[in-house]
């Protein structure tokens, strides 16, 4: 009876960890509507090859190199990793199967990588973009993540990131900030004495689609970094996941909205999606220990700072047609700075430490694999292809054929 009882929750467990790995695996889906929506008709089909070529890149990059980097043979408290060669052998007394553990994290490097490529869309060359994820998914991710995830010296000093608002959404963000700086704005965005002219996304149910889409995966990724669920108590815990999760959307969206309307008097829908986006991001630090009213409260702040961050953005004249730096670094960094609040075994000093190292580390060594890509291969298309489309320079073919046809007649 006891074996039986013990094979039945390392099955729970097992289903559970691939079930929330299908459920972020959806965010890809998530993330490839909410981009396709926001850029132009012009740049559709070339973000969705980004978004389908850098899954595929991340799932291979992290089965050959990132998943033994960050756990394979590591020093407990180490900085630098062992770069194990080959994934570990199963352990005996797991209480789950191994193999789901890393389906699990796989999805997670993804999702990392698809907040670049909203931040850099419209005018980077492809196959640029594609030489980066191999890199970020290989090895810059997996280094980081062993700092925290794997049992690194963030692990030992205290460091608290529950399911990754610094450690996937702000080390994505970092990444798209490093390329962006190198990129440039989009031909007509900025004018010469400042002036900011808007580009609006091609096709808001899209976008709207994506942002659901987003908000139904997210379940799986806070409640499936709690790891189990075959016991009462993880059970529970993992209910209160997901009640907070929902719960800090759907105030991030409320937040946004309130602030759209005093600030111009109108519902902004993108602004109020990537609220709902903003109030995730910022629950993801810490799901598990706020009430849900604080959860709503945190949520709210998500949703109105990133408002204002997009706007900050804007007026720097770094040109993110998404939102994606502020949704994911800005509101990563506030979720991560309030996890105390909620959370007695994080101190401020420790969570700062944490952002500021993975931020950093993922910010400079992006910054110097662009400015390389920059020097040998370019990474931003001509101003004659930026103008044309992406869709034709590097696919050969319309998003929507019947539009393009119309139009140039």
């Amino acid at each position: 009876m006891e074996n039986a009882i013990i094979e039945l929750k390392f099955s729970l467990n097992t289903f559970y960890f691939l079930i929330s790995g299908v459920l972020v695996m959806w965010m890809a889906a998530g993330f490839a509507m909410l981009e396709a929506g926001l850029v132009r008709s012009k740049n559709t089909t070339e973000i969705l090859t980004k978004n389908i070529t850098l899954y595929a890149i991340a799932c291979t990059m992290f089965l050959l190199v990132g998943y033994n980097i960050m756990y394979v043979g590591n020093t407990e408290g180490g900085i630098v990793p062992s770069f194990g060669a080959l994934i570990g052998s199963p352990t005996a007394d797991a209480d789950h199967a191994l193999e789901s553990d890393f389906f699990f994290q796989v999805v997670f490097v993804a999702t990392a990588m698809s907040i670049v490529s909203g931040a850099v869309a419209e005018r980077m060359k492809l196959w640029a973009f594609l030489a980066f994820t191999v890199v970020l998914t290989g090895f810059i991710y997996p280094i980081e993540g062993y700092w925290t995830w794997g049992g690194g010296f963030l692990s030992a000093l205290g460091f608290v990131d529950f399911a990754g608002s610094a450690i996937v959404h702000g080390a994505g963000a970092a990444a798209a900030l490093a390329g962006v700086i190198l990129l440039g704005a989009r031909k007509g965005k900025y004018g010469k004495n400042g002036e900011i002219y808007p580009i609006p996304g091609s096709n808001m149910p899209l976008a709207t689609l994506g942002t659901f889409i987003l908000w139904m995966g997210w379940f799986g990724f806070n409640g499936g970094s709690q790891l189990f669920l075959a016991d009462k108590s993880n059970a529970v815990a993992v209910s209160q996941i997901l009640l907070n999760t929902n719960a800090a959307a759907a105030t991030g969206a409320i937040a946004a909205l309130l602030v759209c309307k005093a600030l111009w008097g109108k519902a902004d829908l993108t602004m109020i999606l990537n609220g709902a986006l903003a109030g995730l991001v910022v629950i993801t630090a810490e799901p598990a220990s706020p009430t849900p009213l604080m959860a709503c409260l945190l949520g709210a702040l998500g949703g109105s700072l990133v408002v204002f961050s997009i706007v900050f953005l804007d007026k720097a004249k770094i040109d993110d047609p998404v939102g994606a730096i502020s949704v994911h670094g800005t509101c990563g960094m506030l979720g991560v700075m309030l996890v105390p609040l909620s959370n007695t075994d994080a101190t401020f000093v420790n969570q700062f430490i944490g952002l500021a190292c993975i931020l950093g580390f993922v910010f400079f060594a992006s910054y110097l694999v662009w400015a390389l890509l920059k020097k040998t291969v370019g990474i931003r298309v001509g101003a004659e292809e930026e103008i044309s489309g992406m869709d034709q320079h590097d696919c050969g073919i319309d998003a929507y054929p019947e539009f393009v046809s119309v139009r140039s007649q």
